[in-house]
């Protein structure tokens, strides 16, 4: 199994949730201060310089209000399972 870090499902994951926190109207600093991380880390995912682990993600959705189980279905879905 290749690395994900850089794969194309992953890069459209981190599109979505830069939409998702975009369409909120909050910045990278905003939505940091809501996981109680430093903006570094909002950077660093969205950037693609590390991953999400499973509770991160899920916290991530909650702070942004997105179902986490339906964007993991729209991903699913895109690449044909």
């Amino acid at each position: 199994m290749p690395k994900s870090l850089r794969s194309a499902r992953q890069r459209r994951l981190l599109q979505r949730l830069i939409a998702a926190r975009k369409t909120k109207g909050a910045t990278q600093t905003q939505l940091a201060d809501m996981l109680g991380r430093p903006q570094s880390f909002v950077a660093k995912y969205e950037g693609g310089e590390r991953r999400l682990d499973v509770i991160e993600f899920l916290d991530v959705a909650e702070a942004l209000g997105i179902d986490p189980c339906e964007l993991l279905a729209q991903l699913r879905r895109a690449r044909g399972l």
